[in-house]
């Protein structure tokens, strides 16, 4: 009783075959060609595929349910970069390995030293490791020709002036020169730098305010002023694990006003597989970038008429970001945080007050003049909320308080830093702040990372790196609130099993702190997420709590946020699916196609009654064949397509299609909304179909 087709096309073989099988109750065997040979693949209507369409059964291989009303899959299924991450060896980091750390620091002197034998007129400035590498500063100053006077333009570095440089270095790296370390005095040190003629390297000794002052030297052939660590010897080095990526420009110290610097950046690994793994990653990365699939998808843009580092949140993007903040904001309710909301804008002695205008002028934009009074945008939040604790009389029963805001902060950035939604001028903090006792801290800090773990495990992040920084040589607070605070965050870890690392003295001038790095889909890690104790603002406001003997106490106050930045989480969140946003929270999750103009009332019809129960419908407008409807739905990264036609308007049904998995077959209207609606509220996906066997009854 089947009905077979033969078809050209593979995309257009399956599309009609759908069709056919939900139009006539039957099974459809559609034969499409490959490269070599034709594959049949089996369609089947609903009456075929199950007794009933409220009958009809589905799931994911991985988890079996036995849920009978469940039309999808009830487990997120890891996506084919994902899962290829996890098979390749784990890239090592700065902080995990310090033998490539010493690895990356020599391997940019020994670029230096290259680029100054390639190009002599070459002026080295800086040259630090970085998350996946090093890199170097420049200057290459105007020369005069000797011969002729001639005045020769500054060099502008290519990629075939990269190709010397790797040269160079690979001669250094063969040669191996021991690498040695020197102390001089600042007088002496001064002394050999005047007479390597190297300026910018002056202005780094007077910056350097500790002595004596160390010397690292690649053999008897070039030095540089340097803390260290280091190889041994140049041969340590892996020529075929180092790899000289781009060059960039960049103002010296920062200031736009200073000299034009040229940057190489490079990345150097222990082996070659690591490099190799590397590329692929970076490769991978190019695909996923947040600023193309913003562009594509339609959801956000950096409009340059109106300032750079300024988002625009398009329909598509705002309606992420309101799922976002729905999310977190009934997360914090559930968890006793009440939610708050601040001025964006306040008078400029607040931030002297709180210490910002002092610590972080550099940061912030001008100032504005309102009625003879001078007035500061906000670069932070933690003000606001203390002035709101400070407003009233607190007793030691009142705490904890636990307040969250999405607040909106600007500072000012470089234009020459700015980087899509990473690196930004005006950006949403989830921001959150904690007014406790001393003895509430440690509960209070659990709390925290418990609530982190939560909800950064619903956007598909659940692996993470951890550190501990503790107090830095300038602080403010006693030894005592210090020791106890920090035993606190090292409490709350051991308490809930998480393992981390110490960065010693990497603390806040004003309190230890947590910091969380979420890993991607591609192994890439990124600053997200911070638990701060503060013992400076409290102090700073004079904020109080009546004790239970009567006496005024200074509460304990923490800064957290999960997010760190909203608009970097959503670029984040783009790159790590690759524009795939999970169903809960994509734009559009169901696009019903009309076959014909006469069922288009019946696709509004179908689209109000998904948008009451909260879902995101949209009907196709346009007059496209049905293969382009889907082709153009697929681009637009939308999960779920109903096909409609005068079948499903004349029973009621929807042939739905999914993006991932194809043709899924017909359903009753209540009975796709209602799954819909189900994998809406529980994050769920929809991955493979598959009839779900009954669980045995136990003895």
């Amino acid at each position: 009783d089947n009905i077979r087709i033969c078809s050209a096309m593979k995309f257009g073989g399956h599309v009609m075959a759908s069709i056919l099988a939900a139009a006539c109750g039957r099974s459809v065997l559609a034969f499409v060609p490959t490269s070599t040979r034709l594959v049949a693949k089996q369609f089947n209507s609903a009456a075929v595929a199950a007794k009933s369409v409220s009958d009809a059964r589905f799931h994911s291989v991985a988890a079996i349910s036995n849920a009978s009303t469940r039309l999808f899959s009830t487990v997120v299924e890891k996506g084919a970069a994902a899962a290829a991450a996890e098979e390749e060896e784990e890239l090592p980091t700065n902080e995990s390995d310090e033998d490539l750390l010493k690895l990356r620091h020599t391997s940019a002197h020994v670029m230096a030293m290259a680029v100054q034998q390639t190009f002599p007129e070459a002026q080295t400035t800086i040259g630090p490791w970085i998350d996946n590498g090093f890199y170097y500063d420049f200057y290459f100053p105007e020369t005069t020709d000797e011969e002729t006077g001639e005045v020769i333009p500054s060099r502008k570095l290519t990629d075939a002036d990269l190709k010397k440089v790797k040269k160079a270095m690979d001669k250094i790296i063969s040669k191996n020169y021991p690498i040695t370390r020197e102390e001089v005095s600042r007088e002496e040190a001064k002394k050999r730098i005047e007479e390597l003629g190297e300026p910018f390297k002056l202005e780094i000794l007077d910056s350097i305010k500790t002595e004596p002052i160390t010397i690292y030297g690649i053999g008897e052939e070039w030095w540089d002023l340097c803390a260290g660590p280091h190889v041994e010897s140049t041969g340590q080095l892996p020529k075929k694990a180092i790899a000289l990526q781009s060059v960039a420009g960049a103002y010296w110290r920062g200031d736009e006003n200073r000299e034009m610097l040229q940057r190489i950046y490079a990345t150097a690994w222990k082996d070659p597989k690591q490099l190799k793994a590397y590329k692929k990653r970076m490769e991978e990365a190019k695909k996923r970038d947040h600023r193309m699939l913003g562009k594509k998808l339609d959801l956000f843009s950096i409009q340059e008429d109106a300032g750079g580092g300024l988002v625009f949140w398009h329909p598509k993007g705002s309606s992420v970001r309101l799922k976002i903040e729905d999310f977190w904001k009934s997360q914090h309710i559930e968890k006793g945080y009440d939610l708050v909301y601040s001025p964006h804008i306040a008078n400029l002695e607040l931030w002297k007050t709180s210490g910002h205008f002092d610590f972080y002028q550099e940061g912030m934009f001008d100032q504005m003049d309102v009625e003879n009074e001078v007035y500061q945008i906000k670069p932070m939040n933690c003000p606001f909320h203390c002035l709101m604790y400070k407003d009233s009389i607190r007793s030691y029963r009142d705490l904890p308080f636990r307040w969250a805001e999405f607040g909106t902060v600007y500072r000012y950035e470089r234009s020459g830093t700015l980087h899509g939604l990473f690196r930004v001028r005006g950006f949403t903090q989830d921001d959150a702040h904690i007014f406790c006792l001393p003895e509430q801290l440690q509960s209070e800090i659990v709390d925290v990372l418990k609530l982190t773990q939560s909800i950064l495990t619903r956007f598909g992040f659940n692996k993470y790196e951890l550190m501990v920084s503790t107090r830095p040589d300038k602080s403010v607070g006693s030894d005592k609130i210090w020791d106890d605070a920090t035993a606190a965050l090292v409490g709350a870890l051991d308490e809930l099993g998480w393992d981390y690392g110490t960065d010693e003295g990497g603390g806040a001038f004003y309190g230890p702190k947590i910091d969380l790095k979420i890993k991607d889909a591609i192994g890439r890690t990124w600053q997200c997420s911070t638990v701060q104790c503060d013992f400076n603002l409290p102090e700073r406001f004079g904020l109080e709590y009546v004790s239970a003997e009567g006496t005024k106490e200074v509460p304990i106050m923490v800064h957290r946020a999960i997010f760190g930045s909203l608009e970097r989480f959503f670029g984040i969140l783009i790159e790590n699916c690759a524009g795939e946003l999970p169903f809960w929270l994509t734009p559009t999750q169901l696009k019903l196609l009309p076959v014909t103009d006469s069922v288009k009332d019946y696709c509004d019809e179908v689209a109000v009654k998904a948008k009451k129960m909260g879902l995101r419908v949209e009907v196709d407008r346009g007059n496209e064949r049905l293969a382009k409807q889907i082709r153009n739905a697929e681009k637009g990264r939308i999960p779920v397509m109903a096909v409609v036609g005068v079948k499903e308007m004349e029973e009621g049904t929807l042939a739905i299609r999914s993006r991932k998995e194809g043709d899924l077959g017909s359903f009753t209207v209540d009975d796709l909304l209602s799954e819909l609606k189900r994998c809406d509220d529980a994050a769920e996906e929809m991955t493979k179909m598959g009839e779900v066997p009954k669980k045995e009854e136990e003895n």
